[in-house]
């Protein structure tokens, strides 16, 4: 139920950056059951009274927090405001208070502290609505300063999660993609292989990708009966190799096996079941179409690559660009020496 402006409780206020506005009330108006109080084109709320809740999307997909904007409380009244922010300033937390202030289509009295692992909360009094966004937080205020380091950008999906029609992000923007448990839902190998295809279009070149999944040595005689605890959600267990075939039909490069349980965590029927993480990466955009060379130093007598390229130890090998770059992304790049190509058409290490 939507909350009025003289309700006097105190709610939870959480601001979401989101890269379709749309898209994103949409789905907020079917989670709630309600339609926002407050719809601009540029900006949306959600007001509950059951939980208490005041939710606001802003559409801006670059904000280094990633998908959160900030957090805070919507207080009834400013004694409450000025109780709040003096509990906090005795703890020797700084605040930083403004009176009147136009934001996001009202007019609040509030004060921002930010938390040690740097969120930013918002404690605020809401004094009235206005017509327009005010200048307490543009969309401007929101971007990264120039020459800010971006935060890592991860998609994740999850077992109990449905497959989305589409990645929420652009071509090439996300640094790591994650499928927690995905292979062990019950999804045809096509919604599979959509996700994986979603994955490489999304990660930067080089950008990984990680399958966390419970394999099976062998097939399970008359399917999979129900597991106890958390892995009651899984609804089938694949074979060992599934994860990595499926990463390299996809066209990942650099895959590996980063764990793998040497005991089983179930048993049925005498056969295992492992926990297997498996990560890969997009292939990485070669800087040019020409050869370099790369030395590999060991341990082994010589080592092979997927294409059949063999690495014999102390040896330079003449590889092309993409190749070179494979293999310096790659899990092994300390076992070998890269050389660039200098001018004149030497190479140097």
């Amino acid at each position: 139920m939507p909350a009025t402006l003289n309700d006097t409780a105190t709610r939870c206020h959480i601001s979401l950056n989101v890269s379709d506005l749309a898209r994103a009330v949409d789905f907020y108006r079917v989670l709630f059951g309600t339609e926002p109080a407050k719809r601009r084109p540029d900006y949306a709320k959600f007001e509950l009274a059951d939980p208490p809740l005041v939710l606001s999307l802003e559409p801006n997909r670059h904000a280094a927090g990633g998908a959160l904007n900030h957090l805070g409380f919507r207080l009834p009244d400013s004694e409450t405001l000025v109780q709040f922010q003096q509990r906090l300033e005795a703890a020797g937390i700084h605040s930083q208070r403004e009176e009147g202030v136009e934001c996001c289509y009202a007019r609040q009295t509030k004060f921002w502290v930010t938390d040690p692992d740097r969120n930013l909360w918002e404690i605020y009094v809401l004094e009235e609505d206005i017509d327009h966004r005010g200048a307490g937080q543009s969309l401007e205020d929101m971007l990264p300063s120039a020459g800010a380091e971006a935060e890592p950008v991860a998609w994740e999906h999850r077992l109990d999660q449905a497959v989305p029609e589409a990645i929420p992000h652009g071509d090439g923007s996300v640094n790591e993609v994650l499928l927690r448990g995905t292979f062990n839902a019950a999804l045809p190998a096509s919604e599979k292989t959509f996700l994986l295809r979603e994955a490489q279009r999304v990660l930067e070149p080089a950008g990984r990708i990680v399958l966390h999944t419970l394999v099976t040595e062998k097939e399970l005689p008359g399917g999979l009966r129900p597991l106890p605890g958390p892995a009651a959600k899984v609804q089938r267990v694949p074979l060992e190799r599934e994860p990595i075939q499926a990463l390299e039909d996809a066209g990942f490069v650099a895959v590996t096996l980063e764990k793998f349980s040497s005991a089983p965590c179930f048993q049925q029927d005498g056969i295992g079941m492992r926990e297997s993480l498996v990560s890969a990466r997009k292939a990485p955009a070669a800087a040019d179409t020409g050869q370099r060379f790369v030395l590999y130093k060991g341990p082994y007598r010589q080592v092979v690559d997927d294409a059949g390229q063999v690495y014999p130890r102390g040896a330079r090998v003449l590889v092309g660009a993409q190749s070179w770059a494979q293999l310096k992304a790659g899990p092994c790049a300390d076992q070998f020496t890269f050389f660039t190509i200098a001018a004149g058409g030497g190479c140097s290490g």
